[in-house]
C-alpha cells in the first residue's frame, strides 16, 4: 500500500488556555481531495494554519513519509506543501503576474516562465488581466490569483481554506470545476470548506470537525448521505 501523503497524528493548537484544536488526526492519500468540514469556530482555518507550520502544534505531522513536525514554514513549502489561506493574502499594489512571480520566487527563471504559462492556460482571465493590479480584481479573480501563485510553486498537496467565500454561486461552481481539475492533473488537495454541500460533492473522503475535535469522517459520499451530516450541515443549501 502506498504511503499516505499526508499523516497527522494527535495535532493540538491552543491559543493561551483555550484549545482550538485537540488531538486531531487525519490523513490523505495521493492524488486525492480530502475536505475537513464544519462550522465557524471549529477549528479548521487552525488546523491548517498548524499543518503549514504557520502556528506551533503538538503532535506528529508526516507528509511523504517524512516527519515534518519540526520543519519551518519554508521547509514545508520546499518539501511541497502550499496553503491557500481564507483571505488570500495578496500583494494589491502589485500586478497579476508580479503576484503570480512570487508564488516561485525559489524556482529557476525558467520554471517560472513554465509555471507563468500553465497558470495561464488554466486560468485565462488571469492572462487578460496579467497587468492589472491585484487589488483591482473581482471576488473570483482574486482567488483564481491566490490559487495560481500558490500552483506557481508546484506543490503536491494543496491546502485550500474557504475558496468559495463571499463568491457569487456561478464563481463557486467554477472555483470547484478548477478544484476537481487540479486533482485529475495530480495534485492532492486538503479542502476546508463551510459549503459543505459542494465539498462533498468533489471529495473523496471527509471529516467533520466541531469545537476543535474530529467528530465524523468517512467516504464523502457517505457523509452526503448521513443524517446527522444533512441535519447539521446540508439543510440550508450546504450552508452552515
Amino acid at each position: 500500500m502506498n504511503l499516505p501523503m499526508l499523516d497527522i497524528d494527535r495535532l493540538s493548537v491552543s491559543y493561551g488556555k483555550v484549545e482550538a484544536v485537540r488531538e486531531v488526526s487525519l490523513r490523505m492519500q495521493p492524488g486525492t481531495i480530502v475536505t475537513v468540514i464544519g462550522a465557524n469556530g471549529a477549528g479548521k482555518t487552525t488546523l491548517l494554519n498548524a499543518i503549514m507550520g504557520v502556528l506551533p502544534a503538538p503532535g506528529a505531522a508526516r507528509f511523504e513519509g517524512r516527519d515534518v513536525s519540526g520543519d519551518e514554514v519554508e521547509a514545508r513549502v520546499g518539501a511541497g506543501l502550499c496553503l491557500v489561506p481564507e483571505k488570500r493574502e495578496l500583494f494589491t499594489t502589485m500586478s497579476v503576474e508580479d503576484n503570480l512571480r512570487l508564488g516561485a520566487y525559489r524556482l529557476g527563471s525558467g520554471a517560472i516562465s513554465e509555471g507563468l504559462e500553465t497558470v495561464f492556460a488554466r486560468f485565462p482571465r488571469l492572462k487578460e488581466r496579467r497587468a492589472q493590479l491585484a487589488g483591482t480584481l473581482s471576488g473570483g479573480e482574486r482567488q483564481m490569483l491566490a490559487m495560481g501563485r500558490a500552483l506557481m510553486g508546484k506543490p503536491r498537496l494543496l491546502m485550500l481554506d474557504e475558496p468559495s467565500l463571499g463568491l457569487a454561486p456561478r464563481i463557486v461552481k467554477d472555483i470547484f470545476h478548477i478544484i476537481m481539475e487540479l486533482r485529475a492533473s495530480g495534485v492532492s488537495i486538503l479542502l476546508v470548506e463551510q459549503n459543505a454541500r459542494a465539498a462533498l460533492q468533489v471529495a473523496d473522503y471527509a471529516y467533520v470537525m466541531e469545537i476543535g475535535s474530529i467528530t465524523m469522517e468517512g467516504r464523502a459520499e457517505d457523509l452526503a448521505a448521513d443524517p446527522r451530516v444533512i441535519e447539521s450541515y446540508l439543510g440550508l443549501g450546504g450552508h452552515t
